[in-house]
């Protein structure tokens, strides 16, 4: 990848572990491919899964050490840090339940920690975990893939420059199809654990997916929101958690600019729409478009002036983009480079932190521990809103 200098990707490759990804998780293997793509990290252990012989049925088909393939988390991280060669990171990618206690006990046992999102179940679990990850100082990297794109880094970049002006309008939309019918019903499993409280939290479409597309947002804007009017709706009879949600958007203001208001929409009972994520910004100077179906492209308008058309690598690309671009302009990247980017911006921030003190360099951009904690305020803000019939909640 362009940009990263020898100090930070030297060294042999970064060990790591990962808990949950066993069979039937689809999460997993796209971690696994990311993870390896750049050749930044070599998986050596695991605690695959909560059932002992699902765990060691799929350490064997990854070809892990059987020694190294563990019952549980706590086991894992207990063991893994008394090994010479044990591992350094992590990566959690099981339901939302199991985020905090197994980021926890990696943390104590002084390993780094890559996880899923959203962060946790509730906002108070959050807030603990961010300050053990402030007391211990390990590197705490939160999986929302979505910022690695190189045209969202472009579109963030271009934002900052102020080519877009004052922003003014904000709308981020995620819609899914998948969950029209109750196919929780069926046994899936991942619909069984995304209709489920206990696992998934106080937010179904809302925690899967909104999360995305408020992050997404925040990123690239670069502004802090201040309260919320959010209307969420469980379309399928017996579903316990929100399938569509519907949220106005108040950000705070910017120096003297009028304050940007904002519109997200997230469901996964939109027949037509596979990942329908998107986003769009207006300024006073111009606007930005971006579709995560079509992500090589960006669609800038300037006000006054014709559309423009910058495609990843081409004309008009910024280097910001170019150095988590991979090959040249008019062949597709996507999902698994996107979700590569944030490993190997792991991979740079882990290097780092081996030098006492160190710091990866400021180029060096991926979800934090904090950006975990403003996605379980805005879940909680937006039940709570719902509610009270979408009154407006202060975050």
């Amino acid at each position: 990848m362009v940009g990263a200098s020898k100090s930070e990707t030297g060294g042999g490759p970064i060990r790591y572990g990962m808990v949950g990804g066993g069979q039937g998780a689809f999460i997993g293997a796209v971690h696994r491919i990311a993870a390896r793509m750049d050749n930044e990290f070599v998986l050596v252990a695991g605690a695959l899964s909560s059932d002992p012989a699902r765990a060691k049925a799929s350490a064997e088909e990854l070809g892990l050490d059987p020694a190294r393939s563990y019952g549980s988390f706590a086991e894992m991280a207990k063991a893994e840090a008394k090994r010479p060669d044990g591992i350094e990171a992590v990566a959690i990618v099981t339901p939302n339940n199991v985020h905090v206690p197994a980021a926890k006990a990696f943390l104590e046992a002084g390993i780094h920690v890559i996880c899923d999102k959203p962060l946790a179940t509730t906002l108070a679990e959050a807030k603990k975990l961010a300050a053990l990850v402030e007391k211990t100082g390990k590197v705490f990297v939160l999986t929302h893939n979505y910022t690695a794109y190189p045209m969202v880094r472009q579109a963030r970049e271009m934002v900052a420059k102020g080519q877009l002006g004052d922003i003014r309008i904000v709308q981020s939309e995620y819609p899914q199809d998948w969950l029209t019918e109750d196919l929780a019903a069926t046994g899936q499993k991942q619909a069984a654990w995304r209709s489920d409280p206990k696992q998934a939290g106080a937010g179904g479409a809302l925690g899967d997916i909104g999360t995305h597309a408020y992050n997404l947002a925040r990123f690239v804007c670069g502004l802090e929101l201040d309260a919320l009017s959010a209307d969420l709706d469980a379309f399928v009879p017996g579903r316990q958690l929100d399938d569509n949600v519907n949220v106005m958007l108040r950000f705070k203001p910017v120096g003297k600019s009028h304050p940007a208001k904002g519109m997200l929409w997230a469901s996964q009972v939109a027949p037509g729409h596979e990942n329908g994520l998107k986003l769009r910004i207006y300024g006073s100077k111009g606007g930005l478009e971006w579709v995560q179906a079509d992500p090589n492209y960006l669609w800038y308008t300037p006000f006054g002036q014709p559309k423009q058309l910058i495609t990843r690598n081409g004309a008009g690309a910024l280097p910001v983009a170019g150095r988590v671009s991979r090959v040249p302009s008019g062949h597709p990247e996507g999902y698994l480079e996107g979700f590569a980017n944030i490993y190997q911006e792991a991979a740079r921030a882990i290097r780092a932190a081996r030098r006492k003190g160190g710091k990866p360099a400021k180029d060096v951009i991926f979800p934090t521990i904090q950006d975990g904690v403003e996605g379980m305020a805005f879940i909680e803000a937006c039940v709570k809103s719902s509610k009270k019939n979408a009154a407006w909640t202060k975050l």
